[in-house]
């Protein structure tokens, strides 16, 4: 028998990678985890997002912070980086989806997936520590609720479920969640700065449970190491090549062999990884549909921005997301907040424009607005206290639209690119999203007394829309030409190495995707075999 390094090697250390690490080394495997990004301790993020360094993920510009930002022909993502991946920087909601997702019809034949994956969202609900119902009442939470009664849909306002330990405001707990062997706790302040990186401590973060658990039972986790390659040998088993992450020179590139691979690099990572490992014949018999079925949660981030902060309000106040309502029956709006000082973000914000017009219609459009008031723009543009002054609509869908992902060489090097897919276009914007910021910014003028305007993105402006879920590319699937993994998340053609992160998932959730993610992680790896016993799978030929 050849031996390995490792029994798995687990690429990336988000919400897939950290199920993986905790449920294999709970089932005796040797593990370890390789995370592009830094460990953080709950000092270590920035205090504002105006910390750069701290805050945006660069390395090779000497950036290590949590926020990724990848651009495509066809959409911006905003992703995660660090050890614990998208949570450092997600905003804690925890939605789980409705029918449609789990009725799509890229897997609705596999198997009733909404049973099969009850008691797995249970289990992802307890170690994630959900409150189902945010329990703060506030100003943004008053006008959420009667922006959705102006719209016709006040029976759908909720408050948001989410993963945060509210305890004591700045009081620090022993363990709450798991009898002690987790980390001490300190309760949330309402900082609202959620998505820059949770200070305090009060944020359920993946360290403060799954990764936490996983290193105490052995797991070892090393940061700023990006995974160049991973190589099927042939003797059986994989070699995994890393190397430091955004170094220039001096990249200390190290090998590893396994027994077996779980790619859990987030949609852009482990697709980037398939595609190249396909194209280099590292993995020859990844299937064709690798990029297929790309979603972006048919996504847009827009809102609603003061001339001046309307002090009554307290809009920074809170955590990051706190309530959502129904536009109509595929499309979810969500409060989204920075806290004070938090204003970075500020910069993608711009007028809206009429985005069903061509490019030079919406730049007309732009020009006009700000030359017909320059005074009005240019205080709704200002960056001063903008996270203050205003609330981001975060929109989402369950339509059926989709990118394809592909490599192309650009300048000697192999890129990704996108290409419209299967469904729908993909929407450089979404009407009912100008709607919802419209009418929330009609109720923070009402209730603020300061003139407000609905806003959009520069990158909406050419097109381009802004998502912070990307998802898919290397779906589940019941066979080979319709996706790249089998219903047991087992990559087709390499049925060692398995893909455990969003690109799995196949359909547009329509809400927040984290839970959904952890769910099916569990599920998937409940089906691993103990170390050493048989598995019960059944092989892929009968899949």
């Amino acid at each position: 028998m050849t031996d390995f390094d490792e029994d798995v090697v687990i690429v990336g250390s988000g919400f897939g990678g950290s199920v993986a690490a905790l449920r294999l080394a709970e089932k005796g495997y040797r593990v370890r985890v390789y995370e592009a990004g830094r460990r953080f301790e709950d000092d270590d993020f920035a205090k504002t997002s105006w910390n750069v360094r701290r805050y945006l993920w660069a390395p090779a510009l000497g950036c290590h912070g949590v926020q990724r930002i990848h651009r495509l022909p066809h959409v911006m993502i905003l992703a995660g980086a660090g050890v614990g991946g998208g949570s450092l920087n997600y905003a804690n909601t925890l939605y789980q989806p409705g029918k449609a997702f789990f009725e799509d019809p890229q897997w609705q034949g596999i198997a009733r997936w909404e049973t099969e994956l009850a008691p797995h969202y249970a289990t992802a609900k307890r170690m994630l520590g959900v409150v189902e119902h945010y329990p703060h009442k506030g100003p943004v939470e008053r006008i959420m609720a009667g922006a959705a009664d102006d719209l016709g849909v006040g029976s759908t306002f909720r408050h948001a479920p989410v993963g945060v330990w509210f305890g004591k405001p700045g009081e620090r707990t022993p363990d709450p969640f798991f009898g002690g062997e987790g980390p001490d706790r300190t309760g949330c302040t309402l900082c609202g700065n959620c998505m820059v990186g949770c200070r305090v401590g009060a944020k359920n973060t993946l360290m403060k449970n799954y990764l936490a658990l996983a290193e105490r039972r052995g797991v070892a986790i090393e940061a700023l190491r990006t995974v160049s390659e991973v190589r099927e040998l042939p003797g059986g088993g994989f070699a995994v090549t890393t190397q430091r992450s955004g170094a220039w020179f001096r990249r200390a590139r190290r090998t590893v062999t396994a027994r077996q691979v779980v790619l859990a690099a987030g949609t852009w990572g482990t697709q980037q990884l398939l595609h190249r490992m396909k194209e280099s014949g590292a993995l020859p018999r990844i299937s064709g549909a690798v990029g297929r079925l790309t979603r972006t949660n048919s996504e847009a981030l827009d809102g609603a921005v003061a001339t001046r902060v309307p002090e009554s309000l307290q809009l920074a106040r809170g955590v990051a997301i706190t309530t959502s309502f129904h536009v109509d029956e595929r499309t979810h709006v969500e409060n989204v907040r920075y806290g004070p000082g938090s204003n970075l973000m500020g910069a993608l914000a711009t007028v809206l424009v009429p985005g069903d017009r061509p490019l030079g219609v919406r730049l007309r459009s732009l020009i006009t607005q700000v030359l017909r008031s320059p005074l009005r723009q240019f205080r709704l543009g200002s960056l001063r206290r903008w996270s203050e002054r205003g609330i981001i609509a975060l929109v989402m869908q369950t339509a059926d639209n989709s990118l394809t992902l592909s490599l192309r060489r650009r300048f000697g090097r192999l890129v990704m690119t996108s290409a419209q897919g299967h469904g729908e276009p993909n929407p450089r914007y979404l009407p009912q999203a100008h709607t919802a910021a419209a009418a929330i910014a009609a109720r923070v003028q009402d209730e603020g007394g300061v003139p407000t305007a609905a806003r959009g993105s520069w990158p909406e402006v050419f097109g381009i829309p802004l998502t912070a879920h990307f998802l898919g590319g290397a779906v589940i699937s019941a066979s080979p030409a319709d996706g790249v993994i089998d219903p047991y998340h087992r990559v087709w053609g390499h049925p060692g190495l398995h893909v455990v992160d969003g690109s799995a998932v196949p359909a547009n959730p329509g809400v927040n995707p984290s839970l959904t993610i952890t769910a099916l992680a569990e599920r998937a790896l409940s089906y691993w075999p103990r170390e050493g016993a048989d598995d019960r799978r059944p092989p892929q030929s009968a899949s």
